[in-house]
């Protein structure tokens, strides 16, 4: 390896921290605050070196350290660690959850934000996303199965838009593409207030046997440190870890770490290398290196073992020989792995790594001194306790209070709003809003993914909820779907995030699957803004009650903060992913009409809930009252009454009700095959456009034949669930009757037309 630019000489060693504790040093630009400056040097007892000062920066950032929301989120731990079919093997705390889902198989799985980066580079900074919530999934002991993407932009027709979303889309695709991973599932979502910051978070999950989890410490005095995958260098330098931990300021990209570049081919070589050193049984630790790269994998897997380690960095493969040592442990660069390998197990290690033609490299061993001490060109840079690098950084409990706007935001009630009365207006409408860019089809996105590749992809995009097979012989299989109103959540974040899981888990069982643990991607403005640090409470207190209502744990996740512009905070947006299980994927239940003559039943009870609709938003441009009334009891005897049917064989379809309420479902239910249905709404609601187009929660359209009719009514009668006759499918027109009628192709055309019209 050649040499760096700077010398030995000129090195900023722990011997020269000691000997000018007064130099100056630039820990605000690094992002610390001065009282966080001060702790490093009373933790040290002398000031940091340059290396050291880089580490405390990026591991004690907003992005890695949770500061200011870890005295909201430890109520997360409250909540039992069971799931209604099996326990919780790994939660809050390591790379990724990992949940018992039966017959010895267990499945991992994950929320991130890659926001800022995706903001500043488009492509890279969503590739990048997904590579890195990928490597979190295998760093557990599990090969990564399918992906996601919760996608947030602003206006459609603003040319920023036009920027970031063809290449965020690219990046999400190209990277999963190129990995042979299936994009079964996600959102694209429009608002003013993401314009100058898109929201990019990226989902995954593994599957692996329970004897096959790894979890991410460093034990066994001797053992070896073993970096391996992509080399080392200069892109990504404080990336993540310091681009998301501050606001954007209006004039666009300012002075901003270096965004990750990512090789997706290297990184399918990485996984299938990862895997047969598993299968091997020669790996005793492991970490991803994601934010914060060495400074976060080094000091994480120290801290979580016995507490000690030693690095010789200049064994570390660089890309870039000019790197200083400081660069190197900041360095985000991606498709890097770090083992901890028994002396015996080194040889076959890298035996391994050869077969897959992935550079390994021995750079440290495990200690028994309860430091990280790691060296550069045989002089000691970095003398630290890792755990105060890892876990014990700053913990803010910050003021919040609830915004002195709210009452008159919550006053301001849409119900209020003129709606259309005659035919003609209510089936404009739902022509204005099947058309809109949020509830239009999606395709122009979700076709620049692969959804079947690796064969085992049972439904994915337009289905209500992603699902995938597990197990070839019994039909064992898994659902996860991501859900999030930012409007809800703006009007009440305590409901509006409990309105999220719901829809969630909803959405899971509409397709057969039982529920059973949550991940989210807390996405929030500026915490140094008491109204933000408001919302951020109130949502995570809403996901705790929820969670303990539901029986369902919460298995880890991600923050991101300071996504806003100047003082233009993005809407709240707590995305949940609900990950459920369903013994054979061949009972699942599609979400769209199947065949003429089948009975269309609703489920559920509709009130007159318009307040953040997507009505009052399209046609109003209205923001205000509060959100549909939560009824969790509800959405649980709704889910025990789907995943039954589904089971039974009761249903030949089931839908969501959600944004833009019944008048949406219909339409999009008969869009697969073009059957239409006569329905009558007088039965939903005394008002034919608040039956069309409320959308009260814990709802569901389904059909049911004549023969499973009976059966099917009595099943929801035992669980208290509402069933409305509506009508039968059948035709080629959605036929409102009293009100309008229009034919599929007509709607399914103003639905298919709008982000081709836009984009191209």
């Amino acid at each position: 390896m050649a040499e760096t630019s700077r010398t030995p000489s000129q090195l900023d060693t722990v011997a020269v921290a000691t000997q000018d504790p007064e130099r100056e040093q630039p820990w605000s630009d690094l992002g610390l605050k001065a009282d966080e400056y001060a702790r490093i040097r009373e933790i040290l007892g002398r000031r940091p070196t340059s290396s050291e000062l880089a580490m405390y920066s990026v591991m004690w950032s907003e992005h890695c350290s949770y500061k200011s929301t870890k005295v909201h989120l430890k109520q997360f731990g409250e909540i039992p660690q069971e799931t209604p079919v099996g326990k919780m093997l790994a939660g809050i705390g390591e790379n990724a959850g990992v949940i018992d889902i039966g017959q010895g198989y267990a499945v991992t799985f994950k929320v991130e934000s890659h926001n800022h980066p995706s903001f500043v580079e488009p492509y890279q900074g969503a590739a990048t996303g997904i590579g890195g919530i990928v490597r979190d999934i295998l760093a557990m002991g599990a090969r990564p199965v399918a992906v996601m993407d919760p996608l947030r932009f602003g206006p459609l027709d603003e040319p920023d838009t036009h920027r970031v979303l063809p290449g965020i889309v690219a990046g999400v695709g190209g990277y999963g593409n190129c990995l042979g991973l299936p994009n079964i599932g996600g959102e694209a979502v429009f608002d003013q207030t993401y314009l100058g910051n898109p929201l990019v978070n990226a989902g995954a999950i593994g599957v692996l046997r329970h004897e096959d989890l790894h979890l991410a410490n460093a034990t066994g005095l001797g053992n070896k440190v073993i970096l391996y995958g992509a080399r080392t260098g200069g892109d990504g330098i404080g990336g993540v870890s310091v681009l998301a931990s501050e606001t954007f300021d209006e004039g666009g990209p300012a002075k901003r770490p270096s965004v990750q570049v990512g090789d997706p081919f290297m990184e399918k070589l990485l996984i299938e290398c990862t895997l047969e050193l598993f299968a091997a049984g020669v790996v005793s630790g492991i970490q991803d290196l994601g934010g914060a790269g060495l400074s976060c994998a080094t000091s994480e897997l120290a801290s979580a073992g016995d507490g000690g380690m030693h690095v010789e960095l200049d064994l570390v493969p660089l890309r870039d020989s000019t790197l200083a040592p400081e660069e190197i442990l900041m360095s985000e660069s991606q498709e890097r792995m770090m083992a901890v390998v028994t002396p015996d197990n080194v040889d076959s290690f890298m035996e391994i790594c050869r077969k897959w033609d992935v550079e390994a490299t021995v750079i440290g061993e495990v200690t028994d001194t309860g430091r990280l001490e790691i060296d550069w060109h045989g002089e000691r840079v970095v003398d630290v306790p890792p755990g105060s690098v890892a876990h014990d950084g700053p913990v803010y409990e910050r003021p919040y209070a609830r915004p002195e706007w709210q009452d008159a935001l919550q006053a301001d009630a849409a119900e209020a709003l003129p709606r259309p009365a005659s035919g003609d207006e209510l089936k404009q409408t739902l022509l204005t809003l099947v058309g809109s860019p949020n509830l239009c089809d999606k395709s122009w996105i979700t076709d620049q993914y692969d959804r079947y590749v690796r064969g085992n992809t049972v439904s994915a995009q337009p289905e209500d909820s992603g699902m995938v097979r597990v197990d070839d012989e019994t039909g064992l299989g898994v659902s996860l779907s991501t859900d999030c109103n930012g409007r809800y959540a703006k009007l009440d974040p305590y409901t509006g995030a409990q309105l999220a899981l719901a829809e969630s888990y909803r959405n899971v069982a509409t397709g057969g699957a039982t529920p059973l643990a949550i991940s989210d991607c807390l996405n929030f403005g500026s915490p140094e803004d008491t109204g933000v640090m408001w919302q951020f409470a109130e949502a995570c207190r809403g996901l705790k009650d929820a969670c303990l209502e539901l029986g369902i744990p919460v298995t880890g996740g991600n923050v991101s903060l300071y996504n806003q512009t100047g003082e233009t905070a993005i809407l709240p947006t707590p995305v949940v992913a609900v990950l459920g299980v369903i013994q054979d994927v061949a009972q699942r239940t599609p979400s769209h009409f199947r065949a003429a003559g089948e009975q269309v039943l609703l489920l559920g009870e509709t009130r007159e809930e318009l307040s953040g609709s997507e009505w009052a938003h399209v046609v109003h441009g209205h923001l205000g009252g509060l959100p549909p009334k939560i009824d969790l009891a509800a959405e649980k005897a709704l889910a025990d009454v789907l995943t039954t049917a589904s089971t039974e064989g009761l249903v030949t379809s089931a839908h969501d009700l959600s944004d833009g309420g019944l008048a949406i479902a219909l339409a999009e239910a008969g869009f697969r095959h073009g059957i239409g249905a006569t329905v009558d709404v007088s039965g939903v609601a005394d008002d034919a456009f608040v039956a069309l187009f409320s959308e009260s929660a814990a709802r569901v359209l389904v059909t049911v034949t004549d023969e499973q009719a009976e059966r099917f009514t009595a099943l929801a009668a035992e669980h208290g669930v509402t069933v409305t006759a509506l009508g039968r499918t059948g035709g080629d027109e959605l036929v409102v009757e009293g009100a309008f009628s229009v034919p599929v192709a007509e709607v399914k055309g103003v639905w298919s037309a709008t982000l081709p019209a836009a984009l191209g």
